[in-house]
């Protein structure tokens, strides 16, 4: 007789009731909870703002007597003022057509005339846009801030490789600096070092000097074993290896390194001007607040090509053969001009070629030293650096010429007056649509009640409580749990102790709905990337585009659009923050393993519930990583939104060092400092949990 096999019944964990349970337990506080409780009680202020101001009082009466400031910080101030005004003197000293001819040099002996034209043609256009001198005292402003974070970093990267005790010290300390936004250096460091360019120069040297310290660490521990194994067999000391094998063998990890360096010092051009730094960055910054849309953007764009310069020269130079072998550089002209021009443009720079060498092989032939030739092109360099001064001191180039101009800012803001009478409404098919409505629905449905819900709906204690269960729930084992828990609680708790409980929350509401708006289009168009070959390719020049321009370039073509307020930060945010999301959720789908994509197939699943049911979750671990990152670049948007009349922490931020009241500064920056640790703990618990 055969058995009848019953249904089984799934057991129930309890531990499966705790999320709905918390949410339940939360919204009965938030229900119950008085109505005039709901903001943290002020009588619990540390009075740290207090404190500080004092600090800074003491500060402004013993600058000229305390031995901190005697012998440190003002002698390091008068050696990077000295840096910068010799640095500065130099570049606006030579005429402008050696500046430009040093750049084309440089770009063709590192990369060829693709590279000599981006470098070159970069400063040409700089000059054209009236914006030459303050392009020099920028160039000049990264020269010596990337030269510091280089010349500091490279040692300390250095002794993080061979000493596992600083390596562990250090590692804490990179990461504070790497998360913290940037605007908060500046607040403690003009309080040292005042205004000006110095504390630019200081707070981009704490800003950009984590990449190479990290980098140069991991060039050193990933030399091959046998290379160092070689090196002892014949003898060498210690010093001997790390100057003979060592740094030459992680010489292109180092200089991926001082690459990154470059950069993250140029996203700090826009910022440091709020002190005081001048060039580009102030060339964008005041047009923008005071709606010259059409300045803002020659200044915003003169960026976007210094850093595509530096980044491409920067690259080259990290990718230099020093065996001796044939190097990178090609004749290959840009794709933009046409096919037929190579041939002849070949053949005529083979003849210019050699003529140009004509030096190295005299002096190779007359002081018999054969290796010379191998340098035929940097003496040829050098020799036509040489005849373009001789001409400078016949003609007198000096500064790029004022009648050479390429205005774009009038048909810009007449552009923007065009925009903003027929894009601002628009009826369709009985609806509004346009900016005007955007900016509405944006700021009516979705920013207003959210601030509303946190600085005056939701009790504080709830808010404290419901960081505090996301945390646990995030957290892997219990010792995780409680750790996560009682930071993301305690975090929230001291920003109420500093009295920036209201900004704060605007804040999060702010970063929440920017949030949303960003994995609401980054984590779809990731996904339609891993489907799409053809999409991918078109996305990948966008993406790197958005990661390579300084943030606050990206407040100009939106403020064109919306005008001043909350809503241009928010979609400036979302531009800022996407890249990584949409190339992780890529890459992750990518990276599922085949034979489940194949076993789902044939089970008979369809493209879309392979998709649903397989890659998707499987790549849940690398999307969560691509959040993360998102959430961490929507808040170094906080600052910057601030500026352009973004509330809450971002603009007390701002107000503080704008005024003078450092400790409100100070206060707005710590509490920004916790809401990132907190939310990247959270979201980097999640990812590693799942």
């Amino acid at each position: 007789m055969a058995t009848r096999t019953l249904p089984t019944i799934p057991s129930f964990k309890f531990k499966n009731l705790t999320p709905l349970a918390l949410i339940v337990v939360l919204a009965a506080l938030a229900f119950f909870w008085p109505a005039e409780q709901t903001r943290f009680p002020t009588e619990w202020n540390l009075g740290l703002r207090a404190q500080v101001d004092a600090f800074e009082g003491w500060v402004k009466q013993n600058r000229d007597t305390h031995p901190a400031f005697v012998f440190f910080f003002k002698p390091l101030s008068a050696f990077i003022d000295w840096g910068l005004r010799g640095t500065e003197a130099l570049l606006l000293g030579l005429p402008w057509v050696a500046v430009i001819a040093f750049f084309l040099l440089v770009g063709f002996l590192l990369g060829g005339v693709r590279l000599a034209l981006i470098g070159g043609g970069s400063l040409f256009i700089m000059g054209l846009f009236g914006l030459w001198e303050q392009s020099l005292q920028t160039l000049a402003l990264m020269l010596v801030s990337s030269g510091l974070s280089i010349a500091v970093g490279i040692p300390l990267g250095i002794l993080a490789a061979f000493n596992d005790r600083f390596d562990r010290f250090l590692r804490p300390i990179l990461d504070t600096m790497q998360t913290m936004p940037t605007f908060v250096y500046l607040v403690p460091i003009v309080l040292f070092f005042g205004i000006a360019r110095v504390p630019a120069v200081v707070a981009t040297l704490i800003y950009a000097a984590p990449p190479v310290i990290r980098l140069t660490a991991l060039g050193i521990r990933q030399v091959s074993p046998p290379a160092i194994e070689a090196a002892r067999a014949f003898g060498s000391t210690p010093r001997q290896m790390l100057f003979g094998v060592q740094l030459p063998l992680a010489l292109p990890v180092i200089m991926a390194g001082v690459n990154q360096t470059i950069m993250m010092a140029l996203s700090m051009v826009v910022i440091a001007a709020i002190i005081g730094a001048g060039g580009l960055g102030r060339e964008t910054l005041q047009p923008l607040q005071r709606l010259e849309v059409g300045r803002a953007l020659e200044a915003g764009l003169a960026i976007v090509l210094m850093a595509i310069m530096l980044d491409r020269l920067s690259e080259a130079l990290s990718q230099i053969d020093f065996s001796g072998q044939a190097g990178r550089r090609t004749l290959a002209l840009p794709k933009w001009l046409p096919a037929s021009w190579e041939a002849p443009l070949t053949r005529a720079w083979e003849t210019v070629g050699r003529w140009l060498t004509i030096p190295a092989r005299w002096a190779a032939s007359t002081f018999d030293r054969p290796e010379l030739e191998r340098y035929g092109s940097l003496i040829a360099s050098g020799l036509i650096l040489l005849f373009i001064f001789l001409l400078d001191w016949v003609f007198r180039f000096g500064s790029f010429p004022e009648g050479w101009r390429w205005f774009l800012r009038e048909p810009t803001d007449a552009a923007v007056k065009w925009m903003q009478r027929n894009l601002f409404e628009i009826p369709l098919g009985g609806f509004l649509v346009g900016t005007g409505p955007l900016s509405d629905f944006t700021t009516i449905y979705l920013l207003n009640p959210m601030r509303e819900l946190f600085t005056e709906r939701l009790p504080w204690s709830v808010v404290v409580l419901g960081a505090a269960a996301l945390g646990w729930l995030a957290g892997g084992e219990t010792r995780q749990k409680i750790g996560l828990a009682l930071f993301s609680g305690l975090g929230l708790f001291a920003i109420g102790w500093f009295g920036m409980w209201n900004f704060a929350m605007d804040t999060l509401s702010q970063i929440l709905v920017t949030m949303v708006a960003t994995v609401a289009v980054a984590v779809p168009l990731g996904i339609w990337a891993s489907q799409n070959d053809s999409v991918r390719d078109f996305l990948r020049p966008v993406l790197d585009f958005l990661q390579t321009i300084p943030s606050f370039v990206l407040l100009v073509p939106v403020i064109m659009l919306f005008n001043l307020g909350r809503v241009p930060g928010l979609i400036a945010a979302v531009l800022y923050a996407i890249a990584p999301g949409v190339k992780l959720t890529d890459l992750g789908i990518r990276q599922v393993e085949a034979s489940a994509v194949e076993a789902a197939r044939a089970f008979g699943s369809t493209r879309a519930q392979t998709l649903a049911k397989v890659q998707v979750p499987m790549a849940l671990p690398s999307i969560l990583v691509g959040v993360n990152q998102m959430i961490m670049l929507v808040l170094a948007m906080v600052i910057i939104s601030g500026m352009v009349g973004g509330a809450g922490l971002g603009l007390e931020s701002v107000n503080g060092l704008a005024r003078g009241e450092t400790g409100r500064g100070i206060e707005a920056g710590l509490s920004i400092v916790i809401i990132a640790m907190i939310m990247d703990r959270l979201t980097q618990a999640w990812a590693a949990k799942q």
